[in-house]
């Protein structure tokens, strides 16, 4: 199948999703008549990112028009947050973030509002988060873990995709809550984090499943435990942090937004093309093997879930002293 190439994606560096040739051109006053920018906040390789390019493909394939993905990643993702923050409110510069968004607002003061700057469109999925670390480390199990950790305090380093991302202050409610110290270093992206991580540069993480299960299966890092209440399909076999950590629990999501004031079809149409890439065979078989869920709701959903963690993550920097460097 042949498929155009768009100048725009070569002048962005960035990935495209050719919409096929022979798909009809829309009306001069429908949207989208030209290729889509969707901003992701983060390094290529991440949860993010990938989430980012099954849903720009999905789009492109529906709707005839490019999608192409621009990694914006540093200042624990708020440089590619505000890039789409102050971008023309025409739906052609759109975001893909995940909980770090709200956990930002909790960290940094932020040149924006994370919930009144922003056109919600839609919670594109939850995924599960592992804790997982480098063979060189003797521990198999998060109670393991904690004896080591306790042992040689700070000498143990965690990856994070940046400070005031998820993976950091999932990481830092598990050292609260079983009061370990470990060596924070922070990444420009779960990217970098995980190829650091799986050269021994450092030696544990607490990040999404569907970008660490790979390297799981293959023995390259192992699993210690996930943040969720209950099992992840994904990896059936791991159990709980809180079976030894009572009461600990963290939940990763994925959103798309546009700037505040983003026309409203252009929201209703991104919003319909993801509840269909849910019902697509591949996505849900893909989403059933990597331990994500599916969320299908209204674009308000997505606000509601932002609010929600603001306030959570903000209790979490103060109890944990946590400063931007």
């Amino acid at each position: 199948m042949q498929y155009r190439i768009c100048a725009l994606a070569l002048a962005a560096g960035g990935t495209l999703f050719a919409a096929p040739a022979l798909h009809a051109q829309p009306k001069s006053d429908a949207y989208p008549t030209r290729p889509v920018r969707l901003i992701v906040n983060f390094a290529p390789g991440g949860g993010t990112d990938i989430m980012a390019r099954i849903f720009g493909h999905k789009f492109s394939e529906a709707r005839g028009q490019a999608v192409v993905i621009d990694n914006r990643g540093g200042g624990g993702g708020t440089i590619g947050a505000e890039m789409v923050v102050r971008a023309p409110a025409d739906g052609y510069t759109l975001g893909m973030v995940s909980t770090s968004y709200a956990t930002n607002a909790a960290v940094f003061k932020l040149p924006y509002d994370p919930v009144n700057d922003i056109t919600p469109i839609a919670q594109v999925g939850n995924a599960g988060i592992l804790m997982a670390i480098h063979p060189s480390i003797p521990a198999k199990t998060v109670k393991d873990l904690i004896a080591f950790a306790k042992a040689k305090p700070g000498a143990l380093n965690y990856a994070s995709s940046g400070t005031g991302g998820n993976t950091h202050m999932v990481t830092e409610l598990f050292n609260m809550m079983a009061g370990t110290v470990m060596t924070h270093v922070p990444y420009k992206g779960t990217g970098p984090a995980v190829t650091d991580l799986l050269s021994g540069q450092v030696q544990l993480i607490v990040g999404t499943l569907n970008v660490l299960r790979p390297h799981v299966l293959a023995g390259r890092l192992r699993a210690l435990g996930v943040t969720s209440l209950k099992r992840n399909p994904g990896l059936p076999d791991v159990p709980p942090i809180a079976d030894t950590v009572p009461g600990y629990e963290a939940g990763l999501w994925y959103g798309l937004w546009g700037p505040k004031g983003m026309r409203r079809d252009a929201v209703e149409i991104w919003n319909t093309e993801v509840r269909k890439a849910f019902q697509a065979p591949d996505i849900r078989e893909r989403f059933a093997a990597e331990g994500l869920e599916a969320t299908d709701g209204p674009p308000e959903l997505l606000r509601d879930v932002i609010n929600r963690d603001v306030a959570k993550w903000r209790k979490v920097v103060k109890a944990a002293n946590i400063r931007v460097q």
